[in-house]
């Protein structure tokens, strides 16, 4: 049972920067690979980054690949995602996920089984 909740959020101005955090609750949370998925108005959810249980392997979407840094902290049931170089085109609602079984972390929101709730980012341009 692992229960997330996101912070961090904004407004921001093209080009600049915020650090989303994602705290998890439950004694399992050290077992579960952990994403970043992003919904704008009037568009699908889409996977934005992802990291594994140990932190060692991650993936990004082509577009923030090299701007967007996920990383986790086990000891601190923590989960970030830095962003750097913001674009009007993130703006969006972001949201923290979380899945015990899968070892690769997967682009694919039906896999996660644990969601916050989202916090809002915009970009002005």
């Amino acid at each position: 049972q692992v229960q997330l909740g996101e912070s961090g959020g904004g407004l921001v101005q093209a080009g600049g920067s915020l650090r989303l955090s994602c705290a998890a609750s439950g004694r399992t949370f050290s077992n579960c690979a952990m994403g970043w998925f992003r919904q704008a108005p009037g568009k699908e959810r889409e996977f934005v980054a992802a990291i594994s249980w140990s932190g060692s392997n991650t993936r990004y979407t082509d577009s923030v690949k090299g701007r967007f840094p996920i990383s986790r902290d086990n000891g601190k049931n923590m989960v970030y995602l830095q962003m750097n170089s913001l674009k009007p085109e993130d703006t969006a609602v972001y949201y923290c996920a979380g899945d015990r079984t899968i070892l690769i972390p997967s682009t694919n929101p039906a896999a996660y089984d644990y969601w916050g709730r989202g916090t809002q980012v915009t970009v002005s341009s």
